[in-house]
């Protein structure tokens, strides 16, 4: 009998397979964070020994934490893999975004102009995801194979059926999927399978010392990227990374988590969505699923 995470991990293959059968161009979305290491180490799995056959996109936002970077890094040479960067300043540069002002500015809007200009300018006909539905209501919406228009935007009223793990790519010039294989995984399933397969991670994922300011009930980091109001105080407390994005959204949690086991030990006993420390989330109470429909990841 199969563990559940071995059923999981089978059907993230299988769909990892999928795309390399039906589409010309695919390539992997890599964060940084924890879901898109778990799609890169499955890919890897799904066609051993062969060379890893998607690159690797990263959207830099220009304000990414020196850990995800060092790591994006590190990860690129071990595998062998082909890395394209998408730059949010040259979108700014070059004037096709405008940079938010204000103490909440944020890069993290600005990088769905800058993935889809990187979509079109490598004729990328299939991006893979490490979306999960349980992270977000507007995720939960989403199909495994979703379909994108020739402007990159998700309609949720015009996704396929997926009956019985059949996966319709078929598509029109200009348009895209957006694949997401561990899209019936949850944040559990997630980190159990990285325990069991020893999958290495960023540092910031662990328990770490760093200076701190709190902001509507969230702790950020005190970074040069993030303007501090008079009154936000910069203290030095033990904190983690739950989930990695631009600095300048990416709420802290505090924790004693220094191994793996703590980590999963600590998110059984949690009561916060793991997206509850993502300040992009609470712009507006439909904030994911209007950048998804413009494009977004």
């Amino acid at each position: 009998m199969k563990t559940h995470l071995q059923e999981l991990e089978a059907e993230s293959i299988y769909i990892l397979r999928e795309v390399a059968a039906q589409f010309q161009r695919p390539a992997i979305l890599f964060s940084g964070g924890k879901d898109s290491i778990v799609v890169t180490h499955l890919a890897y799995k799904a066609f051993y020994p062969a060379r890893l056959p998607f690159p690797l996109v990263h959207i830099d936002t220009g304000h990414n934490f020196r850990e995800t970077l060092e790591y994006r890094d590190a990860l690129v040479k071990r595998l062998g893999a082909e890395l394209i960067v998408g730059s949010v300043q040259e979108s700014i540069d070059t004037g096709r975004v405008k940079e938010e002002t204000g103490f909440n500015a944020s890069r993290n809007a600005l990088q769905t102009t800058t993935l889809l200009d990187t979509i079109e300018r490598h004729k990328f006909d299939a991006c893979i995801g490490g979306a999960r539905r349980d992270e977000e209501k507007a995720r939960a919406k989403e199909r495994i194979f979703s379909h994108r228009d020739d402007f990159g935007q998700w309609n949720p009223k015009n996704q396929r059926p997926e009956l019985w793990n059949i996966f319709n790519g078929r598509k029109n010039m200009g348009e895209h999927f957006r694949v997401f294989p561990i899209s019936n995984w949850t944040e559990m399933d997630v980190w159990q399978y990285i325990l069991q397969e020893k999958i290495e991670l960023p540092s910031l994922y662990y328990t770490h010392k760093r200076k701190v300011f709190q902001r509507d009930g969230q702790w950020l980091a005190a970074e040069d990227c993030i303007r501090r109001r008079p009154e936000e105080v910069v203290v030095e407390k033990e904190v983690r990374c739950r989930t990695i994005g631009d600095i300048t959204c990416t709420g802290l949690t505090l924790s004693t988590a220094h191994s793996l086991e703590d980590i999963v030990a600590e998110i059984a006993a949690t009561r916060v969505t793991e997206r509850g420390g993502r300040a992009d989330d609470k712009r507006s109470e439909t904030a994911m699923e209007d950048r998804k429909k413009l494009g977004y990841f």
